[in-house]
């Protein structure tokens, strides 16, 4: 059992004799090249996942109740991702969503969203 494997030097008898030992190392040995797959596997997915959060609040049209518009980059380790703005008025609200590669937008940019942008990727 895993537990007995542990046991290093906890036998009755005095001593660990040469083959009991070799088989406990094998099996740490076996047991350590499993956790270093799982690692493996572990950060393939972390890399495509969003841990880069930027987001920047503004008043675009200068009204009265404050910053309630806002800009939000969600980023991959690469930079890639999406930044999404939300244009808040007292008679409308527009959101907009681009994709963002490797740092960069195919579409302009306002500066609230290059700013989100920026303080995601600054994120490590």
């Amino acid at each position: 059992s895993p537990e007995h494997m542990f046991n290093f030097g906890k036998n009755k008898k005095q001593g660990t004799n040469q083959k009991e030992l070799a088989k406990r190392v094998k099996f740490l040995e076996e047991r350590l090249e499993r956790i270093g797959k799982e690692l493996v596997e572990l950060q393939k997915g972390h890399e495509k996942s969003i841990t880069k959060i930027g987001m920047v609040r503004f008043n675009p049209f200068g009204e009265i109740g404050g910053d309630q518009s806002f800009s939000i980059a969600l980023l991959d380790s690469e930079d890639s991702g999406i930044v999404v703005t939300s244009h808040y008025g007292k008679d409308m609200q527009r959101v907009y969503a681009k994709p963002v590669k490797l740092g960069k937008a195919e579409y302009s940019l306002s500066e609230e969203e290059e700013e989100a942008i920026k303080k995601a990727k600054k994120q490590v």
